[in-house]
C-alpha cells in the first residue's frame, strides 16, 4: 500500500500519525504525487478524527517547509504580525499594523481575502486604485526593509502544500476543522520569520467559532503549538456579536480606517481592540516593558499621526496613490446607491446577528462565497447601529451603499432581519473576552 493510503486509513481510524508520515504526505502534496482526492480524504478523516498537539506540530512545520522561509537578519527591531479569525467591520489590520512598524517593530503581514460573511484584509487594500498585493517575495523583503511593512497576499512561495490543502478543504466543507485551521494559520506565519504572533480570536453571532469557550480552546491550541514551534505567541478572544466597527464593505472600511487614524472618528470598540492587540504585540516583541506602557506608545503613535504617515507610506510604496490619506474620497470607488434603511419600529437595538450584516455585504457584492468569486469593492453598509443604539423614522439601521435599486432593496430586506429591536436596550458584550498567554 502507498504511503498517501497508509496515512488515509491510519487517521480514518483514529490512530496516530508520526512525524515522517506527516512530513512525507505534506512532501507529495507539494511535488503533486499526492492526489487532491487524496487530500480530500485526509483533511476529512482529519475533520472527523482530530488530531494530538504533535500531530498539529509536525503537520504545521511540514507545511511551514514546503516553501520558503524568510530571515531579516540585520533589521533593527523585532519582526512581529497579527492574524484573526475573521468577522464583520474587522478592519483591524490596516490599524495594527501602521501602529506597530511605527513604533520600531517590522511587519511583514501576509493577509487573506474574505470568503463567506467575513471580509479579507487583502480586498480591503485592493480597493485602493493601484495598490499592488502581489509584489513577489523578494520585492516583499525589500518593502519590509525600507519601509517597516508590507502587506501582501499568499504567496506559492511561502508554505506551498497550504494552497493546495486549502483549496480542497474549501470545495470538501473540512475549512472549519481545528488541527487544519492551526496547520494553515502558523504555518504561513512561521515561514515569515516572524519573532512574535499575537491571535485575535472571535467568539459571537458573526464569527467562525460563535461560543466563547471554544473561542478560548481554538486560541489555547493555537498559542500552544506556536510556542511549542518556537513563535512567541499571544492570544485575545474578542466579541463579534456585532459588528466591530461602523462600516463593512472594501472601500468603506479603508475609509474608516482613515478616519481613524486621522483621528476624525474613532469607534470605541475598535479602539478597544486596536489598543489591546498593538499593545500586547509590542510587549510580545519586547519594545514596552508593561501594558501600561504599550498602550501609550499605542496611543501616541496614532494622535501624533506617526501610524496614518507609516499607513500612507505603506500604501504608495505599494502602488497607490501618494495623497490616499488626506483625500482618500478622491481615489476610492463609492456606489451609486446610498440611502439609509430604517427598523420597521422604533425602539432600541436588542441583539444584532453579525452574519447576516456580513452576508448582506455579500449580496451586495461586496464578498464572495468561492475564492474565485469577483467583488465590488464600492458596496457594503456604513453608520452601522450598534446594540443599545434607539432607532426610529429619523435614526436608521445603516446606511445601504448599492450598485443598483434592486440591489439596495433586496439588502435592506436581508440586513433588517439582522436586528431584533425592543422596547429596552440590548447589552453589550465586553468586547475583550479573554487572553491567553502561551497555550492552554
Amino acid at each position: 500500500m502507498h504511503l498517501a493510503e497508509e496515512l488515509i486509513l491510519r487517521k480514518r481510524d483514529g490512530l496516530e500519525l508520526g512525524t515522517e508520515e506527516i512530513r512525507s504526505f505534506v512532501a507529495g502534496i507539494t511535488s503533486g504525487q499526492v492526489t487532491d482526492a487524496q487530500i480530500a480524504a485526509f483533511t476529512m478523516a482529519t475533520w472527523f478524527r482530530g488530531m494530538n498537539q504533535g500531530e498539529q506540530m509536525a503537520l504545521t512545520l511540514a507545511m511551514r517547509d514546503s516553501g520558503r522561509v524568510l530571515s531579516w537578519e540585520g533589521l533593527d527591531g523585532p519582526v512581529l504580525d497579527k492574524h484573526s479569525t475573521g468577522g464583520v467591520g474587522d478592519m483591524v489590520s490596516l490599524l495594527l499594523g501602521p501602529i506597530v512598524a511605527s513604533c520600531g517593530a517590522y511587519v511583514p503581514m501576509i493577509s487573506g481575502r474574505g470568503l463567506g460573511h467575513t471580509g479579507g484584509t487583502l480586498d480591503k487594500l485592493e480597493s485602493i486604485p493601484g495598490f499592488n498585493s502581489r509584489p513577489g517575495i523578494e520585492q516583499f523583503q525589500q518593502l519590509v526593509r525600507q519601509h517597516r511593512i508590507a502587506i501582501i497576499g499568499q504567496t506559492s512561495e511561502l508554505a506551498s502544500a497550504d494552497l493546495r490543502i486549502y483549496a480542497v478543504r474549501d470545495v470538501t466543507a473540512t475549512v472549519a476543522s481545528t488541527p487544519l485551521i492551526i496547520s494553515s494559520i502558523l504555518s504561513k506565519k512561521l515561514a515569515e520569520g516572524l519573532d512574535a504572533l499575537i491571535m485575535d480570536i472571535k467568539c459571537g453571532s458573526g464569527a467562525f467559532t460563535p461560543e466563547p469557550a471554544d473561542a478560548l480552546k481554538l486560541a489555547g491550541e493555537i498559542c500552544a503549538v506556536a510556542n511549542e514551534a518556537g513563535l512567541p505567541c499571544e492570544a485575545l478572544v474578542t466579541d463579534m456579536d456585532q459588528p466591530l466597527s461602523w462600516s463593512a464593505g472594501n472601500a468603506l472600511e479603508v475609509l474608516e480606517a482613515i478616519r481613524f487614524l486621522r483621528g476624525e472618528r474613532r469607534n470605541d470598540r475598535l479602539f478597544s481592540v486596536v489598543v489591546a492587540l498593538s499593545g500586547e504585540l509590542l510587549q510580545l516583541g519586547g519594545l514596552a516593558g508593561s501594558a501600561t506602557e504599550a498602550n501609550e506608545m499605542v496611543i501616541n503613535s496614532l494622535d501624533t499621526g506617526r501610524a496614518a504617515e507609516q499607513f500612507s507610506r505603506m500604501v504608495a510604496a505599494q502602488g497607490g496613490p501618494a495623497g490616499l490619506i488626506e483625500e482618500p474620497e478622491k481615489f476610492l470607488p463609492a456606489a451609486p446607491v446610498i440611502r439609509p434603511v430604517f427598523a420597521d419600529t422604533s425602539g432600541f437595538i436588542v441583539s444584532i446577528h453579525t452574519r447576516v450584516v456580513g452576508s448582506t455585504v455579500v449580496s451586495l457584492g461586496g464578498g464572495r462565497q468561492r475564492a474565485e468569486d469577483t467583488i465590488d469593492p464600492s458596496v457594503g453598509i456604513t453608520d452601522i447601529a450598534g446594540i443599545g443604539c434607539e432607532v426610529d423614522s429619523a435614526t436608521p439601521l445603516a446606511v445601504i451603499h448599492a450598485s443598483n435599486e434592486d440591489r439596495w432593496e433586496h439588502a435592506a430586506t436581508q440586513l433588517k432581519c439582522g436586528f431584533k429591536v425592543g422596547s429596552e436596550p440590548g447589552r453589550n458584550s465586553p468586547v475583550i473576552h479573554s487572553r491567553v498567554q502561551g497555550g492552554m
